[in-house]
């Protein structure tokens, strides 16, 4: 009998202390759970603030004054407007091209090797 009563005491210390190490555990994974929350929420809270700062960043008044300042752009105005015309000689040797073009294709379509 008191080897059976020696065996359940054993038995309900280990349960005891298994039960304080599982309560203990529970406790750290609780802690970590909620750091982790609201570390999620911080980084929420810093999404959206880089958000808005992106969208304050690329309003098109700041483009236009950073490249007047720092790129020295200016508006396109008919006064600094170059307008290029082609030449006679040009415009007369792009027709060519474009007029040879398909006299090449329609002799490879027929068979004949240039």
């Amino acid at each position: 009998m008191a080897r059976i009563n020696l065996f359940l005491i054993v038995v309900v210390l280990g349960s005891a202390l298994y039960l304080v190490h599982t309560q203990y555990e529970s406790r750290q994974l609780y802690t970590a759970l909620d750091r982790a929350r609201s570390e999620a929420r911080r980084l929420d809270t810093e999404h959206d603030r880089l958000q808005v700062e992106k969208r304050a960043q690329a309003t098109p008044l700041r483009v236009e004054s950073l490249a007047r300042s720092q790129l020295a752009m200016r508006p396109a105005t008919p006064a600094i407007t170059r307008y290029i015309t082609q030449a006679e000689g040009a415009a007369a040797g792009l027709a060519a091209v474009s007029s040879a073009a398909p006299a090449q294709s329609a002799a490879s379509a027929a068979g004949a090797h240039p």
